[in-house]
């Protein structure tokens, strides 16, 4: 169905009805729309154009399409699609909506036995409004039978937090290019509303390509139906106070937060860049008498929603969280964002810190940059689009008939899992590949790599975190020094005068931070950073489909050829012991070849506290000094990359436990050469599996306890191949121990 035009409405009478819906949204008699506000809505309403808004957290960006679906719906208009990013975001949305009178449902991963009664309810035109997550444009049921439907009879379709549509972006999803199909299947007459609040020139003007837009800005009142209307307003934040402060390690960090947040007003969020510091970090804070929560990608949705309660009811001072709690949490009395860390983009960091002060006049945000930063970026840097020749082996891989699951493509294509997922997303955009039930397909459609693109993305990715080193070492002696005046001239803000100054933050004379913690804070933290072992579970299931590696290998591993649980020193990820063994194990000389040495005295001692720490290993006894080991010896997995190491360390620790080294398992002489860590987890287990053997010197393992030494561990595949190889061999029992986990 075609939606017919609006009915002519002067324009008075529309603004007074949009100035109602806006009072009965926010609860308050004393509210009017702002003037981009109003354009926008008008825009949509009257004229049915296609808007991008590109204003700064807090702005109001929800009232318009809000307002403008009360509007639509008065006029005989479908529901409204609004595409939004976050379970937190629709929460807000919804519980918005309805202040408003208008009836809000989403669809996404956390209410799928409510689908049905969601669709039927749309149906009978009972829902003004239907959240969807972007992930769920590509289920094929929704995309199939319910999309075409929503499409042809939607009356708004919003695109929030639009900027995720760009791979010029900080925060790029690979299904919200999904929108531009979605765009394309729409019946003309239907408005369509993109916002974000953080969008540099280059982000915006990609935007407008995504979504088929002409994307020049346009005046309030041009005639441009057939254009995009761009509205993007300033980016200075009047209730900012920037400032950054340069502490020497992790422990001064930690140590400065457990001792400065109880003095900052309010509660507020604590943001890391890994989900071993944010939780490494809240422990400590926790341990130092602060309500703080952790917060990551690995917090179950049920634990995410009532702690994001508790924060905005202040039953916290601060949840420490990732990134995970970003785009679309709503507090307005948020007091402080500080930064253990600082993102690889500015982009990025003013969309995080854009979370405080939108509804008091002051809020402080901190950022804490660390020397382990860059290699974070570095990292997640790595997680970008693939090379050509794994593309391409990943579509020679899919038939266009039959469809083939993830993890049987896994033993094809050698790519991390979420590495895959996220290239098969580009792929079904670009129309090579589809998802159908059961797994993927290839459509036979001629498909190009634009290593062009791809080339200019990674430089963009450089620049920003150069751009973001920049940021750190503004100070005040610099001429016209401003934290706020830098960020807005990154961002592209169309209304920064040459010149200005915020007056509010470390480089303008605007905000002074808690001082720097004193040595006895500075070594209460470096003690609770200080504490070693990180628990190794040991792999219980094979990989499906390895036969097509020529393993017979499947179901459950035997109870006869597991490893027990494992130690290591700590994770490569987070603070603390992750520092020195990061350095140690990233080391590498002027080639890049890996450096190789005996282990450092501290981790020596650092894997003996392990040992001692470790119950399991140990006979029980009343006093400490009376134990003694049950194991047996030692094994050592034989490095082609670090020898010295593995086998020092494995030396070091058979004399402390006054054991007999029992031998080694290394790799077969064809096989030298180490096996890639970047790889799913099928591939890399093939790799071990035909690489590993038990050294024909070993000595007979029959009922002996072993414990298995290696420097690191990531996907866990070596150690579990190198125990069944002893557990086979006799073994009754194999402890494994690493330095570092991955």
């Amino acid at each position: 169905m075609v939606p017919s035009p609006a009915p002519a409405v002067p324009a008075s009478s529309l603004r007074d009805s949009a100035e109602a819906a806006l009072r009965a949204l926010v609860g308050r008699e004393d509210v009017a729309l702002r003037e981009d506000q109003w354009t926008a809505i008008d825009a949509l309403v009257s004229r049915r154009q296609r808007a991008l808004v590109v204003q700064r957290t807090g702005w109001g960006k929800s009232a318009v399409y809000f307002v403008a679906t009360r509007l639509l719906r008065e006029r005989g208009s479908g529901p409204t699609v609004i595409v939004s990013p976050l379970l937190a975001l629709m929460r807000d949305q919804i519980a918005a909506a309805a202040r408003a009178g208008i009836r809000a449902a989403t669809v996404n991963s956390a209410n799928v036995t409510e689908w049905d009664e969601i669709h039927a309810a749309i149906a009978r035109g009972e829902i003004d409004v239907l959240l969807c997550s972007p992930e769920r444009l590509n289920n094929p049921a929704f995309r199939d039978e319910v999309l075409p439907r929503l499409a042809a009879d939607a009356g708004l379709v919003v695109i929030d937090e639009a900027h995720c549509i760009s791979d010029w972006g900080h925060d790029f999803r690979p299904d919200y290019r999904r929108i531009r199909t979605l765009l394309a299947d729409l019946p003309g007459g239907i408005p369509v509303l993109a916002t974000t609040a953080t969008a540099n020139a280059r982000v915006t003007a990609d935007v407008a390509e995504q979504l088929s837009v002409t994307g020049r800005l346009s005046a309030a009142g041009d005639d441009a139906a057939a254009e995009v209307l761009v509205l993007r307003g300033p980016l200075d934040r009047e209730s900012l106070h920037l400032a950054v402060l340069d502490l020497p390690d992790p422990a001064a960090r930690v140590a400065w937060l457990a001792s400065s947040l109880g003095a900052l007003d309010g509660s507020g969020i604590v943001y890391c860049l890994t989900v071993s510091a944010a939780e490494e970090v809240a422990s400590q804070l926790r341990t130092a008498g602060l309500e703080v929560a952790s917060y990551t990608g690995q917090t179950d949705p049920a634990e995410r929603e009532r702690l994001e309660q508790d924060l905005k009811d202040n039953r916290v001072k601060a949840l420490v969280a990732t990134s995970a709690l970003g785009m679309g949490f709503d507090k307005p009395d948020l007091a402080f964002v500080v930064h253990l860390g600082a993102p690889s983009s500015p982009i990025a960091y003013y969309q995080q810190v854009g979370r405080a002060g939108r509804g008091v006049e002051r809020a402080v945000v901190a950022l804490l940059p660390g020397k382990e930063d860059r290699a974070i970026w570095e990292w997640f840097g790595s997680q970008a689009f693939p090379p050509e020749e794994t593309v391409r082996a990943t579509l020679a891989a899919l038939s266009p008939d039959a469809p083939t699951s993830v993890p049987a493509l896994e033993t094809r294509v050698d790519l991390r899992r979420s590495r895959l997922e996220a290239m098969l997303k580009v792929l079904d955009v670009d129309g090579a590949v589809r998802r159908v039930q059961g797994g993927w397909i290839a459509t036979g459609e001629a498909w190009s790599y634009d290593a062009e693109r791809y080339a200019r993305v990674a430089a963009a990715r450089r620049s920003e975190e150069a751009t973001m080193l920049a940021y750190q070492r503004l100070s005040p002696e610099d001429a016209d020094a401003c934290r706020m005046a830098f960020l807005r001239r990154v961002l592209d803000d169309p209304e920064l005068e040459d010149g200005w100054q915020c007056g509010r933050c470390d480089a303008c004379g605007g905000v002074t931070l808690p001082a720097a913690p004193t040595a006895e804070a500075v070594a209460s933290a470096q003690s609770g950073l200080d504490r070693v072992g990180v628990e190794i579970v040991a792999r219980r299931q094979w990989p499906t489909g390895l036969s097509a590696l020529g393993l017979d290998l499947r179901g459950r591993i035997a109870p006869a050829e597991q490893a027990a649980a494992g130690r290591a020193v700590a994770r490569l990820d987070g603070l603390g012991w992750s520092v020195p063994l990061r350095e140690l194990l990233e080391a590498r000389d002027g080639e890049g070849r890996p450096l190789d040495g005996e282990t450092p005295v501290p981790l020596r001692t650092a894997a003996v506290r392990v040992l001692q720490d470790w119950d399991e290993i140990w006979t029980d006894a009343s006093e400490p000094e009376e134990r003694r080991t049950m194991l047996d010896g030692v094994v050592v997995v034989r490095s082609s990359t670090r020898p010295v190491l593995v086998e020092h360390l494995a030396g070091g620790l058979a004399r402390w436990l006054g054991v007999p080294l029992l031998g080694a398992i290394g790799p077969v002489a064809e096989r030298e050469a180490p096996d890639r860590h970047d790889v799913n987890s099928a591939i890399r287990l093939g790799g071990v599996v035909k690489r590993l053997a038990l050294d024909s010197g070993a000595e007979a393992l029959e009922r002996r306890r072993v414990l298995l030494v290696d420097d690191s561990t990531d996907s866990g595949w070596t150690l579990t191949v190198a125990s069944r190889l002893l557990r086979r061999a006799g073994a009754e029992a194999v402890h494994p121990f690493v330095l570092g986990v991955r």
